[in-house]
């Protein structure tokens, strides 16, 4: 699980190379727009619905009190939930042709490794957001019957949340290492091949990733690390061996 830390060892990479931080600019207040909008009307909602319920139902005031801070508490994460499935989603899409350059520097600057795919800045974007948007439908297509599960009665909810949280780390490994296989015209399969070659590490990687995405507004800053961080490590721990 050492991969967990690796973002750690690549902060320096953005004092090294000043224009990973100009690269990082546009997605964060982008993304930052989106999941602040998001969290906001969700947020208000569902505290406004469930208020007019719990007063309409419940006479005792003392009642209310508690069962408006449960609410409050449960409207909180399951709008966390619903804002982390939106940046993994649209901000993957906004995010994906500036994290392209960031990987592509660091796969230039740090390794001395240069693939002339010969496209202009849009036909590469159009290419980053064609294969983010493979990604995403991977994502859907696995924690969508995972979310339909978790309503089967006693072992939904743990069938859910292991095999969730594990999909999840693996994921998130594949989705910040991707880049440079992307460039290479890696296959998906053998993608998921590289990925999974490395179990220990790419779900300690996996998991940092997974945690860090799912708080609030550090996701959107820490975004740019870990495409960073997920392209040195694809290079450093030698996964660009198996890479065909």
């Amino acid at each position: 699980m050492h991969g967990f830390f690796y973002p750690l060892k690549c902060v320096n990479l953005f004092f090294k190379y000043p224009k990973l931080i100009l690269y990082s600019i546009v997605p964060m207040t982008i993304n930052l727009i989106i999941y602040g909008t998001i969290f906001f009307f969700a947020y208000n909602w569902l505290i406004g619905s469930s208020s007019e319920v719990l007063e309409s139902k419940v006479n005792n005031n003392i009642a209310v009190e508690i069962l408006g801070i449960l609410l409050r508490l449960f409207s909180f994460f399951l709008v966390l939930l619903l804002c982390y499935f939106a940046f993994v989603i649209f901000g993957g899409l906004v995010s994906a042709p500036f994290n392209e350059r960031m990987s592509k520097l660091i796969e230039e600057k740090e390794f001395g490794i240069y693939i002339d795919e010969g496209l202009t800045f849009f036909s590469e974007a159009f290419f980053s957001i064609k294969e983010e948007s493979k990604k995403i439908l991977f994502y859907l297509s696995v924690m969508l019957p995972l979310f339909f599960i978790n309503f089967i009665p006693m072992i939904g909810n743990t069938i859910s949340f292991v095999f969730g949280s594990m999909f999840s780390f693996f994921y998130n490994a594949l989705d910040y290492m991707d880049y440079p296989m992307t460039r290479k015209m890696t296959g998906f399969r053998n993608k998921l091949r590289v990925i999974i070659s490395q179990k220990s590490l790419s779900a300690g990687f996996g998991a940092i990733a997974f945690i860090l995405t799912f708080i609030p507004v550090i996701n959107v800053l820490i975004n740019p690390l870990l495409v960073v961080s997920g392209t040195s490590l694809y290079y450093n721990k030698n996964y660009s061996d198996l890479t065909k």
